[in-house]
């Protein structure tokens, strides 16, 4: 009997087989959710929640935070794996394959009486070999719009429809490339605004380069597109402020009240003049027009003298729009109106505002050198709009990564089956048992091509003995080509990986695995039960 059944006689408790029965089952029940979804081939998933929204993915990370996993060894893969995509972007879906498969393997030798301790200390030898063969395979690139589109291109085509897929490229692409200068590293992908529009296709999505906005002018009267804008960026209240603290004003005749309201108004006025002051030294007898967006209020009576000066204002932007304003069109962020000079200006080609049903949008387009820009992401329901959004942040992630790690490594399952060939020659230069769990680590790695054949129609064994063969004839990689099924090389077809996703995975996959096969008894003390 257990001793912790002396402690909690509701306690429920698995020992050894029974502990890692548990463990793997849970590890294969998860892959087998996940395994359709691998690849640009592979299919989706529908989630529909409690109060009936619908979610349509096939992105792993997704599918893993929305889906309410209620095991335990199952939410542990679930949670590694979306730590997974929080540091790199990338690979869940592989994560939670490796793992499942790392047990299934495992499970095979230790039934005959391996000891799991023999087992994790072989994963350990495996992985660092893999590491190596890791290090020898990547290939350094120039970070040009090439190499950086074939990245690209490859992580979203696992996302989204390849003719979408092609047309995000692009526009993550041009998006980081506006963003990323040489001095400042690395990039700051929070200078790429996602905006949502509710309206026309998925393939409407395009990349705006400067800033676009969900409010418009306050005023009737204000200009609804202007050229050749000088934008004033400032965080200055043009409108009646409460005091701070609860004060009171006496006064003994209504002169006195007049005198007090007059002054009050008076001193917004004089703010609203210095803006009206440097709008007609700046454009005045030139083409120009003038911008003012403003992060704190705009009363009425201010609106209407700006409105008659031909001058678009706009009230109460967000924060995070006032930093990217002063990166995407130059100029300086004012918090006071004294003192305004030309230089404090920044610049855009094109304002305009677009209104959509009752929704307003003000476009700023055009601008010199923008440092931030805008992916206007549209489609004709929420869902769709939600799968492009994940799409782009997993695409501008795997560029970045690009940028970040100036290497890549050849994609469709090309690194796993030299990586299983070079663990093949490595088992034998390993004495005992331990060479065991090296080759059962070498058999996992081959789940990627196999279960990329299998999405994409082809017979799994078939394949394997294809892609194995010709990679032990050939120095360069060979993957697979979902198209036809054939062994091809990654370079020719611009598929590729990113370095920083793959090493991740072969280091977190193989310590979670070895840290559930060292689990030799599962103990919860009431609540649920462990049927494995």
């Amino acid at each position: 009997m257990a001793s912790i059944s002396l402690l909690n006689p509701k306690a429920e408790f698995a020992r050894a087989a029974q502990a890692l029965a548990i463990n793997i089952s849970a590890a294969k029940g998860l892959q087998d959710v996940m395994r359709t979804n691998l690849g640009p081939k592979g299919t989706v998933k529908m989630l529909v929640s409690g109060a009936g929204d619908i979610k349509i993915t096939k992105d792993g990370n997704v599918l893993l935070h929305d889906m309410q996993i209620q095991h335990p060894t199952a939410s542990m893969i679930a949670r590694a794996s979306t730590a997974q995509d929080d540091s790199t972007g990338d690979g869940t879906t592989t994560t939670v394959l490796l793992i499942g498969e790392l047990l299934k393997q495992a499970d095979i030798y230790l039934s005959e009486g391996l000891h799991p301790r023999i087992m994790t200390e072989g994963f350990e030898k495996a992985r660092d070999k893999a590491l190596e063969v890791l290090e020898k395979v990547k290939l350094p690139v120039e970070i040009n719009k090439k190499n950086l589109m074939e990245i690209a291109n490859t992580s979203l085509r696992t996302k989204v429809h390849p003719q979408l897929a092609d047309l995000l490229t692009e526009v993550c692409v041009d998006a980081v490339l506006c963003i990323a200068n040489e001095k400042q590293q690395p990039v700051d992908l929070h200078m790429v605004e996602l905006m949502e529009m509710q309206h026309k296709t998925d393939t409407d999505t395009q990349l705006v380069r400067g800033l676009v906005m969900d409010h418009g002018a306050r005023h009737p009267d204000m200009p609804k597109r202007l050229e050749n804008a000088y934008i004033l960026t400032a965080n200055v209240s043009l409108e009646y402020e409460k005091a701070e603290v609860n004060s009171g004003f006496f006064y003994k005749t209504a002169t006195e009240r007049e005198a007090f309201v007059r002054a009050e108004r008076d001193f917004i006025d004089q703010r609203v003049k210095k803006v009206i002051e440097l709008k007609r030294a700046v454009c005045d007898g030139t083409d120009k027009s003038f911008v003012l967006i403003n992060q704190k209020g705009i009363d009425p009576i201010s609106l209407d003298a700006l409105a008659k000066e031909g001058i678009l204002a706009l009230r109460r932007a967000k924060r995070r729009n006032m930093e990217r304003l002063a990166l995407a069109c130059g100029g300086t962020a004012m918090n006071s109106f004294d003192d305004l000079q030309e230089e404090h200006l920044g610049y855009a080609g094109t304002v305009y505002e677009h209104v959509l049903g009752e929704n307003k949008f003000t476009f700023v387009e055009d601008c010199k050198n923008p440092l931030s820009v805008t992916i206007l992401i549209k489609g004709p329901n929420k869902h769709t709009i939600t799968q492009i959004k994940d799409a782009i942040r997993d695409g501008l992630r795997a560029i970045n990564n690009t940028i970040a790690d100036k290497a890549l490594v050849p994609g469709a399952g090309a690194f796993e089956v030299r990586a299983y060939n070079e663990l093949a020659q490595f088992k034998d230069t390993i004495k005992g048992k331990a060479r065991l769990a090296v080759q059962a680590f070498a058999d996992a790695l081959l789940i990627i091509p196999k279960t990329l054949a299998i999405n994409s129609g082809y017979d799994a064994q078939d394949t394997i003995v294809k892609l194995t063969v010709e990679d032990r004839l050939s120095p360069e990689l060979i993957g697979i080509d979902l198209a036809t099924g054939e062994p091809m090389k990654p370079t020719d077809l611009g598929v590729y990986d990113n370095y920083i996703v793959k090493k991740q995975i072969l280091n977190s996959c193989s310590i979670i695995a070895s840290n559930l096969l060292l689990v030799d008894e599962v103990m919860r003390a009431g609540m649920t039960s462990l049927k494995g």
